[in-house]
């Protein structure tokens, strides 16, 4: 008698193969540490569950392949989730900016959609229970479980995570065996999370949050740049703005790295023409440059600058009023490191995407294996980009591990 498909790892991308991998008719058994599915969607979007974003492009992921990502969302893109989210009773919203929501706001309620639907699609759950190791014995996988016992598998999809969130369970254990299996593997650090810097010179901003263009430097050359909120802590920077460049930064140890911040990047041409219309007066600098800043911000760069909080713009020369400009263009801020994998939503590293086929999301190095989401080192920017590769990465491997080449 064949044995059950078997996923290991109930997250997104392992709930969505166990799916699909039912409607191919076949016997599906889904294995993961925690006492319920999907316990690592509960905290994605704060909460909300940022799902996947209608600006879905390849270009936007750190991968060493972006043709490779290219493939697999063209085989399960944005559109193609939306339409098997609303088919398990899942109902999405966009934002402005392309960001997708569940109607309801709830991670919680797209949790439960999904523990539905693998009710309903009579997927054997196996819960409380975590794969220790996995060996291949002739055609065979030998899945050796926390409880002693020892599980037998011809097909398998490796869904279990990487480092993030260890406090949920994914802690990234099964990239020993996956080494052993004869994988290769990419050191596993943190990726979009809060970034260190040294914040004394910056420590009467603790708490201000406003929108910026990020730019990542390494000895005064730029390595990458984004633009988003973000906010000033005792201890550094968070909000997408940075963390999208944080795998710049862990991947770096030891660098000499800079942040440079210019909360002007939408608004420098406005703020420009306001001096040049008030050039003649004695309005305060500071007022000019509030009216496209928060207001702890210009009294704090007009010092940086070496003017007076309340210098009038009419008794500065225009090289003085560059100086000031270039100050709230280019906010230095020297990068110490990254928090760590309890502060990050993803991991970067893992397996390398050239060791995996796009098409099927099958191991081109051990037959009857496929690996989807975190096991493998992709890292997507925020906005629901690392979801929407879960989820796709979980679909493709489902709908094709049954195909006959197997």
């Amino acid at each position: 008698m064949e044995t059950p498909i078997t996923i290991i790892g109930a997250g997104p991308a392992g709930m969505t193969a166990a799916l699909f991998a039912a409607r191919t008719g076949a016997q599906v058994r889904l294995i993961d540490g925690n006492e319920q599915v999907g316990r690592k969607l509960l905290v994605t979007g704060s909460g909300r569950a940022n799902l996947t974003n209608q600006r879905m492009e390849a270009r936007r992921y750190a991968c060493t392949d972006v043709a490779w990502m290219e493939v697999l969302l063209k085989r399960f893109g944005h559109s193609d989730l939306i339409a098997f989210l609303r088919e398990i009773g899942v109902l999405t919203f966009s934002t402005s900016d392309g960001w997708c929501y569940p109607i309801s706001e709830s991670a919680q309620t797209v949790v439960e959609s999904f523990a539905h639907a693998l009710r309903l699609a009579k997927v054997e759950m196996v819960l409380n229970t975590k794969v220790v190791t996995i060996r291949k014995i002739s055609n065979e996988f030998s899945l050796v479980l926390s409880t002693g016992t020892t599980l037998s598998a011809d097909r398998v999809i490796v869904a279990a995570g990487g480092k993030a969130y260890p406090t949920l369970g994914s802690r990234g254990e099964l990239f020993s065996s996956l080494k052993s299996l004869g994988h290769s593997l990419n050191p596993l650090v943190p990726a979009l999370a809060p970034v260190t810097c040294e914040m004394n010179p910056w420590k009467a901003l603790t708490g201000l949050r406003f929108d910026a263009r990020a730019s990542l430097y390494e000895n005064g050359t730029l390595l990458a740049e984004t633009t988003g909120n973000l906010i000033l802590t005792e201890w550094g920077l968070n909000g997408p703005a940075v963390m999208d460049l944080s795998h710049q930064i862990s991947t770096r140890p030891g660098a000499k790295l800079e942040l440079r911040l210019n909360p002007l990047f939408n608004s420098e041409a406005e703020l420009r023409d306001l001096i040049s219309r008030k050039r003649s007066t004695d309005t305060p600098l500071r007022v000019l440059l509030g009216s496209v800043l928060p207001p702890k911000l210009p009294p704090v760069l007009l010092s940086r600058a070496g003017y007076p909080a309340d210098v009038p713009v009419n008794s500065l020369k225009d090289e003085q009023i560059e100086k000031a400009i270039k100050q709230s263009t280019a906010m230095p801020f020297k990068v110490t490191g990254v928090r760590g994998f309890e502060y990050c939503q993803v991991s970067a590293g893992g397996v390398p995407v050239s060791e995996v086929d796009p098409v099927n999301m099958r191991s081109r190095l051990v037959r009857g294996l496929s690996l989807v989401g975190e096991t493998l080192d992709v890292v997507g920017p925020c906005g629901g980009y690392n979801l929407q590769f879960a989820f796709s990465s979980g679909a493709v491997a489902g709908m094709e591990i049954s195909t006959p080449s197997y």
